[in-house]
């Protein structure tokens, strides 16, 4: 009679083992709110805004860190220094209608081409090229030269486009050095 008992075991233990295989979808949990509030103020944006991202090769550049134009900023640069690519979240919507009426960037003289991309939009106008990825009423966009970053790249990052928890919210935040002291 023990058998049947056994044969069950493992049905009772899949869900737990599906939502353990779930938890590295998003390098952990989100950061505590209070932090992430403090963060964003010190940085003068609105706790909503902030996003990150991850790509191989890349790292964020800490000082770059904080407010541009009421949006969050943050730029990423390649190990070895020679590329980079600017994160931007602001307030926004983003749809078939207005996405090739919003400029790209601070390129706001040239015609804005726009492909839907899965659940983002990829852009380009002049030398410059983004993925714009619409999160409720937030709109992440990831931006570069197309001359020296490619496509695939900032698809990349688009599709890693997340809240960060709270050892990405440290990396963020200046260090301090003892300098004060």
């Amino acid at each position: 009679m023990m058998r049947p008992a056994r044969a069950l075991l493992p049905l009772f233990l899949l869900p737990v083992l599906l939502t353990g295989c779930d938890a590295d979808k998003n390098s952990g949990t989100a950061a505590d709110s209070a932090d992430l509030d403090a963060a964003a103020r010190a940085w003068g944006v609105a706790p909503e805004l902030v996003y990150v991202t991850e790509v191989s090769g890349y790292t964020v550049f800490q000082e770059s860190v904080g407010e541009y134009d009421d949006e969050f900023a943050a730029a990423y640069r390649s190990e070895k220094g020679a590329t980079k690519f600017g994160l931007f979240a602001g307030h926004g919507r983003l749809t078939a209608e207005s996405c090739p009426k919003q400029p790209l960037g601070e390129v706001s003289d040239k015609r804005v081409t726009c492909e839907h991309d899965g659940d983002a939009w990829y852009r380009k106008a002049g030398d410059s090229h983004e993925y714009a990825v619409p999160i409720d009423a937030v709109v992440v966009h990831l931006i570069a030269d197309a001359d020296k970053v490619d496509r695939a790249v900032l698809r990349k990052a688009a599709e890693a486009v997340h809240r960060p928890d709270d050892t990405e919210l440290a990396a963020l935040l200046p260090t301090t050095d003892g300098a004060d002291t």
